[in-house]
């Protein structure tokens, strides 16, 4: 999708658009005569909140941009034509609307929000039917495309943080399937052009993706897979949860912390880990499911990650091991796609960045967060990309993230 034309971007769009609304049935049958109440917590947004906001981003950036068709050459401070909602702005800008005051806004209805979606849609659509088929051209429609899935993706997380029971369909889509597993591989040398091109006709590219430029990579081992049960089950039983000497000085603080308020002993969710049987528990949507030995262990915060691969003698990999290894050993066996997998990467501009006209998608969470690669199950296919960038604060495990290691 990040090259497809406007046949394939309309479609995808009104894909999106009912994979929206699918998801947020799941709220309405739980949570609609409770208001949609959610708790206030710093990982979530209400789910109202959420359906507004999807329509006003694409409204922003597509039917309100009079600079639309000038793609990333758009001036991010330039004139808006109005809103057809005319709160729109006060209730729905990310940017403007801090995060916590989103519990008490007067926003519209559940049948108003989703004629907001409808409206906004309809207009982007009749826009993209009149837009030009360049790179430029279609570089905000492909936007406001990823960042509906993204949204998708976040209403999956909040389910699962708020325990909302899924039906069986998107259960069953929403489980990470077992995996077929092989050795460490190794990685030969490589001179690797890191990073996406932002050339006329590359497609779409993510700033914090830009510019393409060339890293020497030494050869390394990397994991064909990330870590299952049963390897994390082993740094559990073998005291990983009490032993300082494994834990980043800021994961040991951020652990006591969690041990006082939860009696953290292994990933979020995990109601059991039987250290002798290997069985371990976790709360998926609501319900206690027992997890195989070989499905990617998932749930752990990047600190709970880096203190495993103390543990075995390993290391998280760095961002370009992990793209290289991606790109090139696929056809060997290296799996990815199942959990978001953590680096060992700082997130950080890569050299010549420049924010695009959505300027806070990045450059605010420079230095502070980890980046992840790949994606989850809960992904759509289209957001799975080699080259693309997630990002979370190193205490974050709502997410649906694992990891895998590599050789020191």
């Amino acid at each position: 999708m990040r090259k497809g034309d406007k046949e394939l971007l309309s479609l995808a769009l009104m894909d999106a658009r009912n994979h929206t609304l699918h998801l947020f049935g799941q709220y309405q049958n739980a949570l609609e005569n409770a208001h949609f109440a959610v708790p206030l917590l710093a990982t979530l947004n209400p789910p109202l909140w959420e359906l507004g906001h999807i329509a006003w981003f694409q409204e922003r950036w597509i039917g309100r941009n009079l600079q639309r068709a000038l793609g990333t050459r758009c001036a991010p401070a330039q004139a808006q034509l109005a809103s057809i909602e005319p709160n729109a702005d006060r209730w729905w800008d990310s940017d403007q609307v801090k995060h916590d005051t989103r519990w008490t806004l007067d926003v519209p209805d559940m049948d108003n929000c989703r004629a907001y979606l409808l409206n906004t849609l309809e207009s982007t659509l009749e826009l993209l039917e009149k837009a030009g088929s360049d790179d430029d051209a279609l570089y905000f429609y492909r936007l406001c495309l990823f960042h509906e899935d993204m949204h998708g993706e976040a209403l999956t997380t909040m389910a699962q943080t708020i325990g909302l029971s899924l039906d069986k369909p998107l259960l069953s889509a929403f489980t990470p399937p077992p995996m077929a597993l092989r050795e460490p591989m190794l990685i030969p040398a490589a001179a690797w052009q890191m990073g996406s091109p932002s050339i006329a006709g590359s497609g779409f590219a993510f700033d914090n993706e830009k510019q393409a430029h060339a890293i020497k990579v030494p050869e390394f081992e990397i994991d064909a897979q990330p870590v299952t049960w049963a390897q994390y089950v082993e740094f559990v039983g073998d005291g990983g949860y009490d032993r300082q000497e494994l834990w980043h000085p800021d994961g040991w603080q951020w652990l006591q912390l969690q041990a006082a308020d939860e009696g953290r002993r292994g990933p979020r969710y995990v109601e059991q880990i039987g250290t002798g049987s290997g069985a371990v528990i976790q709360t998926r949507f609501g319900q206690p499911m027992r997890m195989q030995a070989n499905q990617p262990a998932m749930h752990m915060s990047w600190w709970e990650a880096d203190a495993w691969c103390r543990w075995a003698g390993r290391r998280l990999p760095a961002e370009v091991e992990w793209e290289v290894a991606a790109h090139t050993a696929a056809r060997r066996g290296f799996r990815w796609g199942d959990v978001w997998e953590w680096m060992g990467t700082t997130f950080r501009p890569y050299p010549g960045f420049s924010p695009d006209p959505y300027q806070t998608y990045s450059q605010p969470w420079f230095g502070t967060h980890k980046v992840l690669r790949g994606g989850s199950f809960a992904t759509r296919a289209r957001m799975k990309h080699p080259k693309y960038r997630n990002f979370y604060l190193p205490e974050r495990d709502d997410i649906f993230c694992g990891f895998r290691s590599c050789a020191l």
